[in-house]
């Protein structure tokens, strides 16, 4: 569980740095959580975080399967009909992004528009 928290601050100061703003983390329904809600200009990003220590059984995205796909868009459409004061964005997005933490080494992979 820790390693997920650590690869979550990670993928947040990594949009930060990119210039998003973050809204939320770790939004949970009963269906669901989705571990960044974010903007970048005018398009609200759902982010999906998959961190790994090793590619032993493939890359940290490949654990985003078509079914956790539909999920995240579940508790997205829940998040949007919640929030009533969402409003000035023109679209929506949902990324994935993938940590590699080998050693002293970190790759961070950001798919924009993965799903």
């Amino acid at each position: 569980m820790a390693l997920g928290k650590q690869g979550e601050d990670f993928a947040a100061l990594h949009l930060q740095r990119k210039d998003y703003r973050i809204i939320e983390r770790n939004f949970r329904t009963k269906l669901g959580e989705i571990d960044i809600i974010a903007a970048t200009g005018r398009i609200l990003v759902f982010c999906e975080v998959k961190t790994r220590l090793t590619t032993r059984y493939g890359q940290p995205f490949e654990a985003v399967t078509p079914h956790k796909q539909r999920t995240i868009r579940a508790v997205a459409e829940m998040y949007l009909a919640m929030q009533k004061r969402i409003s000035g964005y023109s679209e929506i997005r949902f990324d994935v992004i993938s940590i590699l933490q080998e050693g002293r080494e970190v790759t961070v992979n950001h798919i924009e528009n993965a799903f």
